[in-house]
């Protein structure tokens, strides 16, 4: 038997370290060659690291949330023949002393969010006969939706086994304790209940890279914001229609390639907004090509897919386009080139969008337009009080780049085109 060190191998781009987002092996296990052993994380994307060989993990070299450097030791395996390491009686010790601290990080750190399988593939947990209780102050790992549901249940979490990463508590932990006879909801019981306990979550993964984003983009850019009302009555009229007649054959359409169209065709006259500053340089690039950004909700946080010529694509291909994009966002499955890049982003809530916003510029473009909810308002027209579709757009700009005045007339631009919507097909 030998010992094969697998480190964190050159994921390209410049990278000299990535951030270890989640383990899919524990010390003791056997893995497959080829089998998924660690998540990692680099400023664009998730990159699944795999086994290059079969064999049984030793030892894990970090802890989740821990940043580690291109080279350095990921995982200790035991492995059939040499291996790559020599190993002798002496050493073996070590490697299980030094799996400990790891093991307590892991403790101390709870684990990402997993990606939640459809319902028929995931495995139900098995009821565990004997559950020691957790002490009162000890406040298990849950999702907020499952506490939420265990509240509903009358259920105290401190009972139930978790059996997910870190013993997390899933949906099917609380289905297999109370499928054994667990705590049932108390009829009458009192909803005023004081609850006790705090509880700390890492920010780490993509939750940290967010968050580092977010806060540049605030720090770096002078944003200011500009709303305007957009009367789209006879554009959701369209889309209507033209769902109607095309959308079996070519796919149902959203307001979002419309939106697109009227960006794409408001830019021939602003070119200073589809742009992207480099504050270090001194430089402003404008770009030829409009490489849309589109702000895309995943179950990790936020993320900004990127749909690339976007003013080369007719409606149907956009709105392809932006599922597709969207799709790969969600699901982990987005290559690199398709996650930077972008000249300007839209971004929307849908029917959350609420009145009005105030988004935050993707550094290092200067512009973003968010999309705010559509709803049945009164307006007059004529002389007379009418009920017409009305939506705001919401949009910021990097005020050392774009003037006031370019701004409104850019989203003044926007909006003749879609209340007008004739004049998206005309060039």
């Amino acid at each position: 038997m030998g010992i094969y060190v697998i480190r964190v191998p050159d994921i390209g781009e410049g990278i000299a370290e990535v951030e270890l987002v989640a383990w899919h092996v524990q010390p003791g296990d056997v893995v497959a060659e080829d089998q998924p052993i660690a998540d990692v994380m680099t400023d664009k994307a998730t990159v699944e690291i795999p086994s290059p060989v079969a064999g049984k993990v030793l030892v894990l070299g970090s802890a989740v949330g821990q940043s580690i450097a291109v080279g350095s030791e990921l995982v200790k395996l035991e492995v059939e023949g040499e291996g790559n390491l020599k190993s002798n009686s002496a050493q073996a010790p070590a490697y299980q002393a030094q799996s400990a601290p790891v093991s307590v990080a892991k403790e101390a750190l709870p684990a990402p969010t997993p990606v939640v399988a459809p319902a028929a593939a995931r495995p139900t947990a098995a009821p565990r006969a004997a559950v020691v209780p957790r002490t009162a102050d000890e406040r298990p790992l849950a999702s907020p939706a499952v506490r939420r549901r265990a509240l509903d249940l009358g259920v105290e979490l401190r009972y139930v086994h978790g059996s997910g990463p870190v013993g997390r508590i899933g949906h099917d932990d609380l289905d297999a304790y109370l499928a054994g006879g667990g705590q049932a909801p108390v009829q009458g019981a009192s909803p005023y209940v004081q609850r006790h306990g705090e509880e700390q979550i890492p920010v780490i993964g993509l939750r940290r890279k967010i968050a580092q984003k977010m806060q540049e983009a605030k720090r770096r850019i002078p944003h200011f914001s500009y709303v305007e009302e957009v009367d789209v009555t006879e554009l959701e009229a369209l889309r209507q229609q033209l769902n109607k007649l095309y959308g079996v054959q070519r796919g149902k359409l959203t307001l979002l390639p419309f939106l697109a169209r009227a960006m794409v065709l408001a830019l021939r006259d602003f070119p200073q907004i589809n742009a992207r500053f480099d504050d270090e340089a001194g430089v402003v690039t404008r770009h030829a090509a409009v490489h849309l950004g589109l702000a895309t909700q995943t179950d990790g946080g936020l993320m900004v897919p990127v749909l690339r010529h976007a003013e080369a694509l007719g409606l149907w291909a956009c709105a392809a386009g932006i599922a597709r994009v969207a799709e790969g966002a969600r699901s982990g499955k987005a290559p690199r080139e398709e996650l930077s890049g972008s000249t300007i982003t839209l971004t929307s809530l849908g029917a959350l969008g609420g009145i009005a916003s105030t988004p935050v510029i993707n550094h290092p473009e200067v512009a973003i337009v968010g999309v705010n909810r559509m709803a049945l308002r009164p307006m007059f027209r004529n002389g007379q009080v009418v009920a017409r579709q009305l939506m705001n757009l919401s949009s910021s700009f990097d005020h050392r780049v774009v003037d006031g005045m370019d701004a409104a007339q850019f989203i003044q631009a926007m909006r003749a085109l879609l209340e007008t919507p004739a004049l998206l097909f005309v060039e």
